[in-house]
C-alpha cells in the first residue's frame, strides 16, 4: 500500500491521542517507521498490524457516544478508514468525489473510475473493485473486491465517513458475507442464479466482500424510476444494430459467450478484414486484450455488474487470417475456455505499427441479448494517427476525438500505456540481472570446487597463472588409496565400482573441510589431498593425520552394492613443495616437488586399513595424541632405505573429542 494511507493513521493518532501514543503503538507494532512517505510502497499487512497495537494500548479521546470507537482491532481498522477520509479531504481529494454524483449510489457506482483517473499519481496502486447488486428506497446491496485481506472494517470505516461528511447522508451497515475464495453463498437478497453471476464476477480478486448499506436512497430509486417510465410511454420504432455501428465505426457486438457478432467498420479494417463474416464467432479475446479494469477476466457476468466502469482494449491487428473458424455455439469446453484465456494472454500488441488503445463503455441491449462497446481510438497527435495507420476520416464525428488529434492533447491512457511498457522492460531487465547473478554464483561455487578460492580470485582478476605458483617451506601432503575395487567383466560389474567410488570419495569430500585440508584430486582409485598450502597452516601435520584417521574410521560404516569390500591405504609425507595453476585450459591446482613423489610412495608401500607416514611428518606430530608405531627401515623407490611409522589414535581427550565433532 501507499504512504499516504498510513500517513493518515498517523497524522489522527498523533492529533487525538498524542505523539507519545503513536510512538508506542508503532513499538508494540514493532513497525520500523515512526513517519511514512507518501509515494512509498509498504506491507499491506502494516495496517492491521497497527490496529491490533492500537485496540491494546488506545482508549477513545472523545465523549461522542457516536463517534466512539470500540477498543478492538476491528474498531480501530474502522477507525483508521475514517481518518483517511478526512485527511485526503484536507488535500483536496474530496472534490472529485463530490463530482461524481449527485446521489451516494451515483458515487458507489463510480469509485472504480475514480480509482483509474488516480492511477497516474499513484501507478503501483492496487485498487480494489466494487458493484451494486441490488439497489432499493432502503440502500443497496454492496460487493466489495479486493486483492488485501483484512480490509473489510476499514472499507466500512471509509463509506461511513464519506456518506456522512460528502452526502450528509446517514449510514448503517452490515456484513452480509465475506469470502477468500471465489465462490460466493446465497442470501436473502440474492437468488441462486445471481449468486454464481456475482461469484464469477470475483474474477482474478481472492476476496469478496458483501455489505448491505441501509441509508434513505429513495430519491435515487425515484429518479430513476421517472427515467424507466418516460423510456416505457416513448415508443419509438427499432432501428438496425448497424445504425450503431455507423456512430461508433470502432464498437464491437459481443454475445453472451464473449464472440464476436459484428463489428464497425473502421474496426474491421484494422483487423484487415473484408466483412464481419471474417471475425463473426471468433472469442473476441483473439483480436481485442482487456487493458481496463485489470485484473478480471473477460465474462459477461463482469460485463453486466460493471457497465459502469470505463473499459480500455487493446486491438491485436491481422490476427483473423491465423484464427481458425468458431463454431457460433462453443462446447462446455471452450465456454470455460474463455474465463481462462485472459489470464494466460500474451499481451502482443498491434502488429506491424504502433498498438491502437479503445476506450469507452459496454452496454448492454437487453432486447437482442447482446453487449456493444460503445468506444473511439485514444490517439495523441497527428504523428500518432499515422504511425496506427489511421486517418483523420476514421474518427468519430461527435465527441471530441478530432480536435483532440489536431491540437496535440496527450490521452491519459496512451501516457498510462507508455509507462507500463516501460515499467515492464524495467521489471524484465531487474529479472536478468538476477538470472545473471544467480548463474554467477552458481560459476563461481563451480569455480570454487575445482580451485582453492585464493587462486581461483587472483584467476579472475586476470592474473597471471604464473602468479598463482608459490613456494612452500614445509606442508604435509596425503595419498589414500581405495582398494577391493576388482571391477567384473560386465558393464554392471563396471558400473558398481563407479558407484561404490563416487560412495567413498563423496564421503572423503565432506571431511576435507573440517580439518582445514584442500583435496587436490582423484587419479583412478587414488585420493590425494594437502595441508598447508595454499593457506599456510602450522598443523598441516595433524590435519591430515586426523583427517586420515577420519577417513578410516568413516569407511567402515559405508554400504557398497554386492558386498563389495573396500578398504583403503594411507601414506602422509611433510616437505618443501612448489603449488599453483600452470596452463589456462582445464585449469588445475597442482603440487610439484620431491614431497609429493615421496608421499605417494609411503601410499604404495602401506598396508591396508593403515596410515603410513614419515619420520619427517612423524616429528611433526604432538606426541601425546597419537600412538606411533616404528615400522623400521622400508626400502621406498628412489629413495633407498627410510625410517617409516604407522599411527593410530589415542583414545580421544575432551580436546580431541570437540576438534573431531566439529
Amino acid at each position: 500500500m501507499y504512504g499516504m494511507l498510513l500517513e493518515s493513521v498517523q497524522h489522527f493518532i498523533q492529533l487525538e491521542y498524542g505523539e507519545s501514543a503513536w510512538r508506542e503503538v508503532v513499538r508494540l507494532a514493532r513497525c520500523k517507521w515512526y513517519v511514512f512517505n507518501t509515494h512509498q510502497i509498504y506491507p499491506d499487512g502494516l495496517m492491521p498490524e497497527l490496529a491490533a497495537a492500537a485496540a491494546e494500548l488506545l482508549t477513545d479521546p472523545t465523549d461522542r457516544p457516536g463517534a466512539r470507537v470500540q477498543p478492538t482491532a476491528d474498531g480501530f481498522m474502522r477507525y483508521f478508514g475514517r481518518c483517511f477520509v478526512r485527511f485526503f479531504s484536507n488535500l483536496g481529494y474530496d472534490a472529485p468525489i463530490r463530482a461524481t454524483g449527485r446521489y451516494f449510489c451515483e458515487f458507489l457506482k463510480n469509485v472504480d473510475n475514480l480509482h483509474l483517473q488516480m492511477r497516474f499519481a499513484y501507478p503501483k496502486m492496487k485498487s480494489p473493485s466494487m458493484y451494486m447488486s441490488h439497489v432499493d428506497r432502503n440502500g443497496c446491496v454492496l460487493v466489495y473486491r479486493s486483492t488485501r485481506r483484512g480490509f473489510t472494517q476499514y472499507f466500512m470505516g471509509q463509506l461511513d465517513q464519506i456518506a456522512e461528511e460528502v452526502y450528509d447522508t446517514n449510514l448503517k451497515i452490515r456484513v452480509l458475507q465475506c469470502e477468500k475464495t471465489s465462490t460466493a453463498m446465497a442470501s436473502s437478497h440474492q437468488s441462486a442464479v445471481a449468486t454464481a453471476a456475482a461469484a464469477a464476477a470475483v474474477g482474478l480478486q481472492n476476496v469478496l466482500v458483501k455489505y448491505r448499506l441501509d441509508f434513505d436512497n429513495s430519491a435515487f430509486v425515484d429518479q430513476h424510476a421517472a427515467v424507466h417510465t418516460f423510456d416505457r410511454c416513448l415508443q419509438l420504432p427499432s432501428i438496425p444494430i448497424g445504425l450503431l455501428l455507423r456512430l461508433f465505426p470502432f464498437g464491437v457486438v459481443i454475445n453472451q459467450d464473449i464472440r464476436i457478432m459484428d463489428a464497425g467498420e473502421k474496426l474491421l479494417s484494422v483487423w484487415g478484414a473484408a466483412t464481419a463474416d471474417d471475425v463473426r464467432g471468433h472469442l473476441l479475446v483473439q483480436h481485442l486484450v482487456l487493458r481496463r479494469p485489470r485484473d478480471i477476466p473477460f465474462t459477461w457476468t463482469n460485463l453486466m455488474y460493471l457497465a459502469s466502469v470505463t473499459f480500455e482494449l487493446e486491438v491485436l491487428r491481422g490476427t483473423h487470417a491465423t484464427m481458425p473458424e468458431k463454431k457460433l455455439n462453443p462446447t462446455k469446453g471452450e465456454k470455460k475456455s474463455v474465463s481462462q484465456l485472459p489470464a494466460t494472454l500474451d499481451r502482443r500488441g498491434s502488429y506491424g505499427s504502433r498498438s491502437i488503445l479503445l476506450k469507452g463503455q459496454m452496454r448492454h441491449f437487453k432486447e437482442i441479448d447482446v453487449v456493444v462497446f460503445l468506444c473511439s481510438p485514444v490517439v495523441n497527435n497527428l504523428d500518432e494517427l499515422q504511425a496506427m495507420s489511421l486517418f483523420m476520416n476514421d474518427l468519430n464525428l461527435h465527441g471530441l476525438s478530432r480536435e483532440l488529434v489536431l491540437a496535440g492533447w496527450q490521452h491519459c491512457s496512451r501516457l498510462e500505456l507508455m509507462f507500463e511498457r516501460a515499467e515492464q522492460w524495467s521489471q524484465d531487465l531487474e529479472d536478468n540481472y538476477e538470472q545473471l547473478d544467480k548463474w554467477k554464483r552458481k560459476g563461481d561455487s563451480l569455480l570454487y570446487s575445482m580451485l582453492p578460492r585464493s587462486v581461483a580470485d587472483q584467476l579472475q582478476n586476470e592474473q597471471s597463472t604464473m602468479n598463482t605458483c608459490k613456494a612452500f617451506n614445509l606442508i604435509s601432503v596425503m595419498f589414500c588409496e581405495v582398494e577391493g575395487l576388482t571391477p567384473q567383466a560386465t558393464i554392471k560389474g563396471v558400473m558398481d565400482v563407479v558407484e561404490c567410488m563416487n560412495t567413498v570419495f563423496s564421503c572423503f569430500d565432506s571431511l576435507t573441510d573440517r580439518f582445514n585440508v584442500y583435496k587436490v584430486e582423484t587419479v583412478n582409485q587414488v585420493y590425494m589431498a594437502v595441508s598447508g598450502a595454499p593457506e599456510y597452516t602450522g598443523e598441516h601435520a595433524r590435519n591430515v593425520t586426523d583427517l586420515s584417521l577420519e577417513f578410516a574410521e568413516n569407511i567402515r560404516d559405508l554400504q557398497f552394492p554386492c558386498n563389495i569390500q573396500i578398504q583403503i591405504k594411507i601414506g602422509i609425507h611433510s616437505g618443501p613443495v612448489v603449488a599453483g595453476v600452470v596452463g589456462m585450459k582445464v585449469p588445475r591446482y597442482c603440487l610439484f616437488g620431491d614431497t609429493v613423489n615421496t608421499a605417494s610412495r609411503m601410499q604404495t608401500t602401506s598396508q591396508p586399513g593403515k596410515i603410513h607416514i614419515s619420520v619427517t611428518t612423524k616429528r611433526l606430530l604432538p606426541q601425546n595424541l597419537y600412538t606411533l608405531t616404528s615400522r623400521g627401515l622400508v626400502t621406498v623407490k628412489g629413495k633407498g632405505k627410510m625410517e617409516t611409522f604407522w599411527v593410530d589414535r589415542k583414545p580421544r581427550s575432551p580436546q580431541t573429542e570437540k576438534r573431531h565433532s566439529v
